[in-house]
């Protein structure tokens, strides 16, 4: 388990903006293998939450590197169309995607 997507998950619950998803909503996120390399994050109008493992049904998905993520965390990284198109980056709904950036920024 890396220690560093521990922290990332654990920040991102202090930088959630309440307000900006009008009902919940759950995002899975796999970044790589081995143990502790899945989270799921779910969030309503006023929490968010962030576990370890994988959501059934989830909302939307993003299947990226580790240190892709981070990067994208840190805003070092914006992923664009040629990173949807070589797979460095997979989402089932690229536009939730943003909402997601939303909820954060």
């Amino acid at each position: 388990m890396s220690q560093a997507l521990v922290e990332a998950f654990e920040k991102l619950k202090g930088r959630y903006k309440p307000g900006v998803v009008s009902g919940p909503m759950t995002f899975y996120f796999s970044l790589g293998e081995g143990p502790g390399q899945k989270w799921t994050v779910r969030l309503t109008p006023t929490e968010c939450s962030a576990e370890q493992g994988k959501a059934e049904n989830a909302d939307c998905f993003l299947k990226t590197s580790e240190e892709r993520f981070l990067k994208l965390l840190a805003g070092k990284w914006t992923p664009g169309v040629m990173d949807f198109m070589s797979g460095k980056i997979k989402s089932n709904d690229p536009t939730k995607l943003k909402l997601l950036k939303d909820c954060f920024a």
